[in-house]
């Protein structure tokens, strides 16, 4: 009897500690990475918010002012991370992807293995998903792109967008949203060739691909749902919000997609909650384009998702943990500039209507079409820019920048990218244009260097930088999140608070 009776006490011993656990533990938890997002495009966007506001990004008492202020710098609780990968102080997506989600660091271009890309590791969101919560995946760029995928593939190249998306269907996550796939139904060397769309179907998805569908999920939500942004601008991406504001009425932002995610996974019923990863992927891509407008503008869409997280904390102060972060820095962006010393000018980057994307897939190869044969020929001895009367206001209307008011340096760069672009060739060496311009159109690449130059914003890369980034956390156990450590401890610390029993990084 004794034996039974000691055997009951510890029993319930037992479940009360387990009860107890899991009461502390956040139940709600929101991962945002900005990717490509460091201290200089968050200080930028601050900068901006403060001259769109009225305030002068010269003045501490404007800067200082809440409104001026993103909600992730807002958070009470900071921390840095390292970005480095197995083998390079410059990491990709893919590794860093890789750290967040499992724990591990790897090669760049892997993603969810190890470095001998022979091991499998589980991400935070399956491990998640064992436990019983829900879980969304949402992403500004394509669903199959490196860091969506790092939540639930494992590939050795992130190339292998098939087989990414092909894992993607067998997850069992409730919910994805924001960009389209890349690849849905053939790849290239060493991938899948399965029709995506085929295997979500048949493993209980509904894909929604208007506004209006997507955002009547809020009231009516769905067991399994893709909801793909109505435009995908560029590599099956939703576009970038600069040219998103005037299409706001036909598509979705990442805050509302992130508004939308919320209402499908939580349940007024109870459940085990849910994990939420929200990546802003093109404040990347605006940065790899050394284009300061469209990142800022995507900055502040990623930051509004955070609102939107924030608020459903305000709701759940004691279940819910927000972590805010980015997966490396891109482009090299400096606050301040060789010729602008401490001065900060950003009224100059009002002008700005469009991306270098819309630019360049809509009025820029239009007008070359136009021009081009006049302009070609003994074009490397004469000012084709500044005859081009049409282009000169190309420049004006569509990123604000006013030819005649720049310096004779200036003009020439302009020229040379306009000889470049328009033509193929021009007076600078291989080396030179390399340099210049990357891999992207000569003409646009400059026109932004120099509007971004005049407001006191430099760049020093097309790629990505290896400088530490700053976490943010607010909420159930964000205290953990302060100090400096490596990436791969935010996978860790997250599974720690969240009652993951196993220790990272888990084999599959």
């Amino acid at each position: 009897m004794r034996k039974r009776n000691l055997s009951l006490l510890v029993l319930v011993a037992l479940i009360l500690f387990a009860t107890a656990a899991t009461a502390n533990q956040p139940k709600y938890v929101f991962f945002l990475v900005g990717d490509g997002m460091s201290t200089s495009q968050i200080q930028a966007t601050e900068a901006y918010l403060t001259t769109v506001n009225g305030g002068s990004a010269r003045e501490a008492e404007d800067l200082l002012k809440t409104e001026n202020r993103l909600n992730l710098s807002k958070m009470p609780v900071a921390g840095i991370q390292t970005t480095y990968d197995a083998h390079a102080l410059m990491t990709d997506s893919a590794s860093a992807g890789t750290a967040f989600a499992c724990g591990i660091k790897t090669l760049s271009g892997v993603i969810g293995m190890d470095d001998s890309k022979t091991k499998s590791y589980k991400s935070i969101a399956q491990l998640a998903k064992e436990q019983g919560r829900k879980v969304g995946i949402i992403s500004s760029v394509s669903l199959d792109h490196a860091t969506p995928a790092s939540y639930y593939a494992s590939v050795p190249s992130r190339s292998h967008m098939n087989n990414i998306g092909t894992q993607m269907a067998a997850t069992g996550y409730e919910f994805f949203g924001g960009g389209g796939l890349a690849r849905p139904t053939s790849g290239g060397s060493g991938d899948t060739n399965n029709n995506v769309w085929d295997l979500l179907a048949a493993n209980g998805y509904e894909v929604r691909d208007t506004r209006e569908s997507i955002l009547a999920l809020k009231n009516n939500p769905r067991d399994k749902v893709v909801c793909i942004n109505p435009w995908l601008q560029d590599s099956a991406a939703m576009p970038y919000e600069i040219d998103r504001i005037n299409t706001q009425n036909t598509n979705l932002s990442l805050a509302e997609m992130t508004e939308v995610a919320i209402a499908n996974l939580y349940s007024r019923r109870g459940g085990k909650g849910f994990f939420i990863m929200v990546e802003g992927g093109k404040i990347d891509w605006a940065c790899h384009a050394n284009d300061a407008m469209a990142a800022i503008h995507d900055t502040l869409d990623f930051d509004r998702a955070v609102g939107v997280a924030l608020a459903f904390l305000k709701k759940h102060p004691m279940e819910t943990l927000i972590v805010v972060t980015g997966d490396h820095e891109t482009g090299g962006m400096s606050i301040g500039h060789a010729t602008t010393a401490y001065t900060a000018y950003y009224d100059k980057l009002l002008g700005q209507k469009n991306s270098f994307q819309y630019f360049g897939a809509n009025q820029w190869p239009a007008h070359k079409q136009a021009t081009a044969g006049s302009v070609c020929g003994s074009h490397l001895t004469t000012e084709n820019l500044a005859a081009d009367g049409t282009m000169i206001g190309l420049m004006q209307s569509v990123f604000g920048l006013e030819y005649g008011s720049l310096n004779a340096f200036q003009k020439k760069k302009l020229e040379d990218a306009y000889d470049k672009s328009m033509c193929g060739n021009n007076n600078n060496s291989d080396p030179e244009n390399t340099y210049l311009y990357g891999g992207y159109e000569p003409i646009i690449v400059t026109i932004t260097h120099i509007l971004n130059e005049n407001a006191s914003i430099g760049w020093t890369s097309y790629s990505h930088t290896g400088v530490p980034v700053p976490v943010f956390a607010q909420g159930r156990d964000a205290h953990k999140f302060g100090g400096f450590y490596d990436n791969t401890d935010i996978a860790k610390k997250l599974a720690k608070v969240m009652g993951i029993r196993a220790t990272l990084p888990v084999e599959k």
